[in-house]
């Protein structure tokens, strides 16, 4: 090995050792989550939160099924798609414009697909009798993510926007006939 690549690596060790990174720690529980994401008020950082809290919750919903328990797998699911309401209200409170801000919209649209996909995937392996529940919440992922994809790209080629002029009022015959004669 050459002094260059000696150098090289040694910088490379030593940028890596004084870059501060945020890696999910053995400390940050799903509790731990849960009461950082209520806590953040900026939808931004609320949505790039839940990516994080999100991923435990799954872990949870995948421990519980695996023990049979699937009364938790239900209720964390549930919880996860408060979240998500949560999260999209706090984005489109802090930028209303989701489309010259996506910052945000599409980090939870992106992890909103992966809780479709679990739910999905939950409802395959639980029994007939907790399926209801989840049949609900997967309803409401999939029109928080259509909302969202509305949000992220309001204009949409085919489709006829929505008429923001006021309907203008048809004069009665009446008057029509009363203009008509004054002429």
């Amino acid at each position: 090995m050459g002094t260059a690549a000696r150098a090289l690596g040694l910088s490379l060790c030593f940028c890596l050792t004084l870059a501060p990174a945020r890696v999910a720690t053995p400390t940050d529980t799903l509790e731990e989550l849960q009461r950082r994401f209520d806590d953040e008020q900026d939808g931004v950082n609320k949505a790039k939160l839940l990516h994080r809290l999100g991923d435990a919750q799954f872990d949870r919903e995948r421990e519980a099924s695996k023990a049979g328990d699937y009364e938790t797998a239900d209720f964390v699911m549930e919880k996860y798609r408060d979240n998500v309401r949560a999260a999209l209200e706090a984005l489109k409170k802090s930028h209303p414009d989701a489309e010259r801000h996506p910052s945000g919209y599409k980090q939870l649209e992106i992890h909103l697909e992966s809780g479709i996909r679990e739910v999905t995937d939950l409802m395959s392996t639980v029994p007939e009798e907790y399926r209801p529940p989840l049949q609900i919440v997967k309803a409401d992922l999939i029109a928080i993510d259509r909302e969202m994809l509305h949000l992220l790209f309001p204009r949409r080629p085919g489709e006829k926007p929505a008429s923001t002029k006021p309907a203008v009022a048809a004069t009665p015959p009446a008057e029509e006939n009363k203009h008509e004669n004054n002429f």
